[in-house]
């Protein structure tokens, strides 16, 4: 992945990559922390470094649900979207609900040749909404 990216593989990159792999929907702590256990000592600059790379080359998605820190996913090429937790900040994938990239469809695209959307859903999980509110 890391070569058809025109990337230079290293120990960090792949450690990343697989990272992201691994834990979908991770933010950068838990990212570093999972480096750090395959490699060892490894700074956090060096894996927000690495985590920009690899954005840029269309390697990972970084989302950023509102009023959450940014997270990273291994899915990338297709337009799906993503339903938040308001409560623990769990997140899912959502695929577009028909067709093809639906939501490309602006009510008014003032003049932009739209070709990406992000939608994000909000509510509480199973587990936070079968918790009593007192």
């Amino acid at each position: 992945m890391l070569r058809g990216a025109a990337l230079r593989v290293t120990r960090p990159r792949v450690a990343v990559l697989h990272a992201v792999h691994v834990h979908p929907h991770a933010e950068t702590e838990s990212i570093i922390g999972a480096v750090r256990e395959e490699l060892g000592g490894v700074s956090h600059q060096a894996v927000y470094d690495v985590l920009r790379a690899l954005t840029a080359a269309g390697l990972v998605r970084r989302i950023q649900p509102p009023g959450f820190l940014a997270r990273y996913e291994a899915r990338v090429g297709d337009n799906h979207h993503h339903v938040v937790c308001r409560s623990c900040g769990a997140v899912a994938d959502v695929d577009c609900a028909v067709g093809e990239a639906p939501c490309l469809t602006a009510s008014e695209d003032h003049g932009f040749e739209i070709d990406e959307a992000e939608v994000t859903y909000s509510g509480l999980c199973p587990g936070c909404s079968a918790v009593p509110d007192f």
